[in-house]
């Protein structure tokens, strides 16, 4: 996540984002839940991460080996899994950039549902959770949907995208190069830090039919939220907004300070930032809390489940 925020744009209200339901629809058999997705297998890919950052100079920025290893590991783990992945490439700063995109088979591609992470760490560290976390986390919703056999309504999209540290250039030109076809996207879910060592649980307030899916679910957890807004214009989701898609997303926070009444509601230190290693070197697989990773993953499987039913 970058720390100077850039200008947000107006987001497009779409009022039927989620559908008009029919007399048949709402007798229908509700839509499978979505199941719960392992921290185990999160933490596995992010000590790959980690692996692949110590190999490669302690980092896996832009430009640099470790950030193209970051994306052959994650696309041989969608390919295995029976996803569709393509690599985007892109130019900054003299170097190649890369964004991976997955798709699932099947469902109505002039409505997708897009989810997405920033895989790049900035060049000071290996950025575990900014953003290992984010692109760990949907990764393994991923391959949740493959080992499901999900057959979603709407078709399904996972992107992990480059050099978001330089001001979300990957994603940007993926929104660039998508012409008419922006308008098949009906949603893009963007998770950037999603397991802060003393996290929070901010949800993204752009579009009120998408949080809602989400600040239900974790009212169901018991689990208080707020409207995130330290993310304004900052992430990936911004070049999405810009050009008029619905956007949503979660955050557990960065170096911002947590408040004595977060504190009251979460847990973890008042006075102290939830993420103090926040583009440090110290951003390592250490750097991690396992119940926000793991309560982060499981409402991201549902609104997977829920977005494209």
């Amino acid at each position: 996540m970058r720390r100077a925020a850039l200008a947000a744009g107006a987001a497009t209200a779409v009022a039927a984002l989620l559908g008009t339901t029919t007399a048949a629809q709402a007798t229908a058999p509700r839509t499978a839940s979505a199941p719960d997705i392992p921290v185990a297998g999160i933490k596995a890919h992010l000590d790959k991460l980690q692996s692949i950052a110590d190999a490669n100079g302690g980092t896996r920025a832009h430009g640099q080996p470790g950030y193209k290893a970051s994306v052959d590991y994650i696309k041989g783990k969608l390919d295995a899994a029976g996803f569709t992945t393509s690599i985007q490439e892109f130019t900054n700063g003299g170097a190649t950039g890369y964004n991976l995109i997955a798709d699932w088979p099947g469902g109505a591609e002039d409505s997708t549902v897009m989810v997405g992470s920033h895989l790049d760490s900035v060049d000071a560290g290996p950025g575990i959770n900014d953003d290992g976390s984010g692109s760990a986390g949907i990764l393994e919703v991923a391959l949740a949907v493959a080992k499901e056999h999900l057959k979603p309504a709407k078709h399904l999209r996972f992107a992990w995208w480059g050099d978001e540290e330089d001001g979300m250039v990957g994603s940007g030109h993926y929104v660039d190069t998508l012409g008419a076809d922006r308008s098949k996207i009906s949603a893009y879910l963007n998770f950037d830090m999603i397991g802060s060592p003393n996290p929070g649980y901010f949800v993204y307030h752009y579009n009120d039919e998408l949080a809602k899916v989400f600040t239900d679910w974790f009212g169901t957890k018991k689990i208080a939220t707020e409207w995130d807004t330290e993310g304004d214009g900052r992430s990936d989701h911004a070049p999405f907004q810009r050009a008029g898609i619905p956007v949503g997303g979660l955050f557990s926070g960065a170096d911002y300070i947590k408040t004595d009444a977060q504190a009251k509601n979460w847990g973890g230190t008042a006075g102290k930032a939830f993420d103090a290693c926040y583009h440090r070197a110290c951003d390592t697989s250490k750097n991690i809390d396992d119940t926000a990773l793991h309560n982060h993953a499981d409402a991201i499987a549902n609104a997977v489940w829920q977005l494209s039913s």
